[in-house]
């Protein structure tokens, strides 16, 4: 986490320095920022080749003051034209209510060529007038995507102005998950690193927080309550920790978790030993704040998928049967008695088309997608841009090859950790490789609209979410700022 501290005169010095005038100069016909004043000159000029420019300096700007500046400046015309980073609480408070129901939210993981299958998206969404969507990276993709959250927020704003979609923005930090092994051997350092992705994530736009310490269920332990309770009692003083560190004005969407993806089908009684854990848990550290800490909006739940599928020895993806039973179920008592929008399906992205429709059907609350994204990306690379990325992950990721992997099994498996390192590359592939890239993303992602139910939900996304309106008076508020204090309510 950076831990920069800078003045508001500083912000306003930044804006002189030569590289950031020169900046300013390429795109004075889209965007202005006179003494620390933004102004938006020109939407067209904006989406027309403004942005690209903006988002170029935002991602690989050749000093931190460019890449801030770029940022500011991108979050100041994303404002200007209708976009900001939002959370979509109150929206499933709603449908927890029976005020909206009958589709189900997909949380969309950009990994792969993030501007390209951005703006696939967003287009895709534009026209089909879709405003329940959820755009996420996960702790651990952060890694290796070399996508930080201040560049996350910038890419997905940039994406959705160059294709003219606007509405409230929902970026979410999938699985700020606690790593089982090292909270064992040494709890307090783990915890950290959560916290401060957290921080970072609501520093940067992350207004919608998937906590996951589902990876601390003690099945060793006799009787639910006793297997949830570490899972419960961490969950609780994560979410008072974002209650804390969350801006004015923002109430995070926050979900959690009662069982590890890729374990046993999760139960009714799973999910009430969690959650009355959980909500005395917050109680009490609501007593201790003085003051009431809103819950969760969503839980996840695990009904018999895996995150990226089941690979078998020639590359391709077993089928899968979903327990659409126990998602109807458990999405029911969410709702009913917790006061939840329902359940969270996990790892979905590659199952059968003919299995999209019926998560609406069911009332599942939010699908998480993503793998499919970037099999679709590798599929239409140029064949030596891939092998030399399948060659790194030979190279650099041999533990990822287990025993008895075919080569197929290991690079389906290995080949999402040269994201980070091809990132470059990837956006600098030929405007006809883009193109073709974007024309496949779009119809996917226009028929997951349509089979989950989304299309005509931007105006139900602003009834119940205006724009937020976070101030960030110079580019030097892009940076984190070192902690004023190292606030916890466990003690």
């Amino acid at each position: 986490m950076v831990n920069t501290v800078a003045t508001a005169a500083d912000g306003l010095d930044m804006l002189s320095r030569p590289s950031v005038r020169a900046l300013l100069d390429e795109v004075r016909d889209s965007v202005r920022a006179d003494d620390g004043a933004f102004a938006l000159v020109s939407a067209d000029a904006l989406r027309a080749g403004g942005v690209d420019r903006l988002i170029r300096a935002a991602v690989f700007g050749e000093d931190e003051d460019v890449r801030d500046t770029a940022r500011w400046l991108l979050l100041h015309a994303g404002r200007a034209v209708g976009i900001a980073p939002a959370s979509i609480h109150e929206l499933y408070l709603a449908r927890g209510r029976g005020e909206v129901s009958g589709f189900t939210v997909p949380a969309m993981n950009v990994r792969a060529a993030a501007y390209d299958t951005g703006r696939a998206l967003f287009a895709a969404a534009r026209d089909l007038e879709v405003g329940a969507l959820i755009c996420e990276i996960a702790r651990s993709e952060i890694g290796y995507t070399d996508q930080r959250p201040a560049e996350y927020v910038s890419v997905m704003i940039a994406a959705a102005i160059k294709e003219g979609w606007t509405g409230p923005l929902f970026i979410q930090g999938d699985h700020f998950q606690v790593n089982a092994k090292k909270y064992k051997a040494d709890p307090e350092p783990e915890l950290r690193a959560v916290k401060d992705i957290i921080r970072e994530g609501l520093h940067a736009g992350f207004y919608n927080i998937d906590i996951d310490t589902s990876t601390l269920v003690d099945l060793g332990q006799e009787g639910l309550d006793a297997q949830q309770a570490l899972n419960s009692r961490l969950s609780a003083e994560l979410t008072a920790y974002v209650r804390h560190y969350e801006p004015a004005g923002v109430t995070v969407s926050i979900g959690g978790e009662i069982g590890e993806v890729g374990t046993e089908n999760s139960t009714p009684e799973e999910l009430r030993a969690y959650m009355d854990g959980y909500n005395r848990a917050l109680q009490a550290l609501s007593q201790k704040e003085g003051r009431p800490v809103a819950g969760l909006s969503k839980i996840s739940v695990q009904s018999g998928t895996t995150h990226g599928g089941t690979v078998l020895p020639d590359g391709s993806i077993a089928d899968v049967a979903i327990d659409f039973d126990t998602l109807r179920n458990l999405s029911e008592i969410a709702r009913r008695e917790y006061g939840m929008s329902g359940a969270v399906q996990h790892g979905a992205s590659t199952l059968p088309q003919s299995a999209f429709g019926k998560f609406p059907e069911v009332e599942t609350a939010e699908i998480h997608l993503a793998t499919n994204f970037q099999n679709i990306a590798y599929d239409h690379l140029p064949a030596e841009l891939r092998d030399r990325m399948y060659d790194h992950c030979r190279q650099n990721f041999p533990d990822e090859r287990k025993a008895g992997d075919t080569e197929e099994q290991f690079i389906y498996k290995a080949r999402k950790k040269a994201l980070g390192a091809f990132k470059r590359e990837l956006w600098d592939l030929p405007e006809g490789d883009r193109e073709r890239i974007r024309g496949v993303l779009n119809e996917t992602f226009t028929f997951l609209f349509r089979q989950l139910r989304v299309e005509n939900t931007m105006e139900i996304a602003q009834k119940y979410v205006p724009l937020p309106d976070i101030p960030h008076a110079s580019p030097a508020d892009m940076r984190m700022k070192a902690a004023a204090d190292d606030w916890d309510l466990s003690d």
